[in-house]
């Protein structure tokens, strides 16, 4: 069974939208946990547009070591030296675009495999296991496994758009490709409660991320029934 990673962005984009102190994303890291959320997932955007630095180190402190601490950033210097002072569980790399509402594709690994590649030898030279946000092609598993990546994400957001066997097939196809020359598979982007249940029974996914559904829901019912609910699907 997936562990259930939460993303929990949207707490700090609440918070934002009148540039107060809350809701505190860290207190929602905190009940998330105490509510069986396997992992804790933060996106530090360049734009710092909802989750904050003072967020991500808050957050690192409180979360106890058998909860994956994950941080999801672009491949700058800034976040490279970020990411060695934090030391996340995990780190995945994603494509980020300013005027964009949220990550629209997985990252090309391919147009920038020499940077990347080099950028890959700074996070792991100070321990730090890395993951890729990477749409379901062959081509971009291939590179991402050459160029030294640990895990991969697969971009589930054509499938979320529609769900549909095809959409299904090529998510598979990518777990098996990626699981075949020695990558850790996770999943997200778009997933929620109607769609995610033909995802976690594909074999092979590690951890699903999930954030915006979640904590939707979590606004009307609570963050405790919305992640409870979310473990149901994801056991059935």
């Amino acid at each position: 069974m997936p562990k259930l990673c939460i993303n929990i962005d949207h707490i700090a984009t609440v918070r934002e939208a009148r540039k107060t102190i809350e809701p505190d994303p860290v207190i929602g890291a905190k009940i998330a946990i105490d509510s069986g959320a396997e992992g804790i997932t933060v996106h530090l955007r360049e734009d710092r547009r909802h989750i904050k630095d003072r967020d991500v180190f808050l957050i690192k402190q409180i979360i106890p070591e058998n909860i994956l601490f994950t941080l999801e950033m672009a491949a700058t210097d800034e976040m490279l030296d970020i990411s060695n002072k934090v030391k996340p569980g995990l780190i995945t790399l994603v494509p980020e675009k300013r005027q964009e509402l949220t990550t629209e594709g997985g990252l090309n690994v391919i147009s920038q495999r020499d940077y990347l590649k080099k950028y890959l030898v700074g996070l792991h030279k100070n321990g730090l296991t890395v993951s890729i946000f990477i749409n379901a092609d062959k081509e971009q598993i291939k590179t991402a496994k050459e160029i030294g990546s640990d895990f991969i994400e697969i971009h589930t957001g054509p499938y979320a758009e529609n769900p549909c066997e095809a959409e299904i097939k090529k998510v598979k196809e990518a777990i098996d490709y990626g699981k075949s020359i020695g990558l850790k598979i996770n999943a997200g982007h778009g997933l929620n409660y109607t769609n995610t249940e033909a995802i976690a029974k594909l074999n092979g996914i590690e951890q699903l991320h999930i954030g915006h559904s979640i904590i939707s829901k979590s606004v009307l019912f609570g963050l405790k029934e919305a992640i409870l609910e979310m473990k149901k699907i994801i056991r059935h």
